[in-house]
């Protein structure tokens, strides 16, 4: 039975040709390896509260099934397999896949790594006590199916992270102009500012696709310190929201 996607293909080859850079610091990804820390950061704090997990054990996460949507190479499967989680890493841009499979395996990492989709999955009864679906949405055909197939993969009270980008003239600045036109951090045409999502409208999606979001915060910044941090009230570019499955 063919199974409804909504995969953009346009935004599948976009990733895809830069499939082989996932691991390299200072090439096209370097803007998530800067981010990597702090939406680790978040991912743990969230995970740890929701499931009453103590963040200072060896291994954390032991027995969570994860679920890493658009894992690209692997940068957050990673850090989540090392904390104990049972993690699938999924996406839909075949040229990922062995790229993530063969670093985990440098890395000594046991991580499920699969071509598909949320919707294949859903379809397939797959069931997650936590879905990480970051700086996805923003890249999919229609959210709203996206994030009720995410919906779906959940166990009852399960976590599911979702993280994107504002839609304003900051956000434009920053993540188009910036970070492609004058740093060149990534290739011109890799977002889409009219697929940029208010914080607004993404806890409307979130809640249209039978989730409750129970937390949002910003990812902010500093040119001076050239670093992240995470702020309660700064959700002007990039932000994370934290959704929870009823049981």
């Amino acid at each position: 039975m063919a199974v409804n996607t909504t995969i953009d293909p346009d935004e599948v080859a976009k990733f895809e040709a830069m499939a082989a850079e996932w691991w390299d610091t200072e090439g096209k990804f370097k803007p998530l390896h800067m981010l990597n820390p702090t939406r680790l950061d978040y991912i743990v704090d969230q995970i740890c509260a929701e499931f009453d997990r103590d963040p200072t054990q060896p291994k954390p996460f032991d027995g969570l099934r994860l679920l890493d949507i658009g894992c690209g190479g692997g940068l957050l499967s990673e850090p989540m397999a090392r904390l104990g989680a049972t993690v699938v890493g999924a996406d839909a841009a075949a040229g990922n896949i062995p790229v993530a499979q063969i670093h985990a395996e440098q890395s000594g990492l046991k991580i499920d790594y699969r071509n598909c989709t949320a919707e294949s999955l859903a379809a397939d009864g797959e069931k997650f006590d936590i879905v990480l679906n970051m700086e996805v949405v923003e890249h999919v055909a229609d959210p709203l199916a996206y994030l009720t197939a995410c919906q779906q993969l959940l166990k009852s009270n399960g976590l599911m992270i979702c993280s994107t980008i504002n839609r304003n003239p900051k956000s434009f600045l920053m993540t188009i102009i910036g970070a492609e036109y004058i740093m060149r951090w990534l290739p011109k045409g890799t977002h889409e500012y009219d697929k940029f999502i208010t914080p607004d409208e993404l806890v409307s999606l979130i809640t249209n696709a039978g989730l409750q979001n129970v937390d949002r915060k910003g990812f902010v910044f500093n040119p001076l310190t050239w670093g992240w941090s995470i702020s309660d009230r700064d959700l002007s570019v990039n932000y994370v929201t934290a959704s929870v499955k009823a049981g």
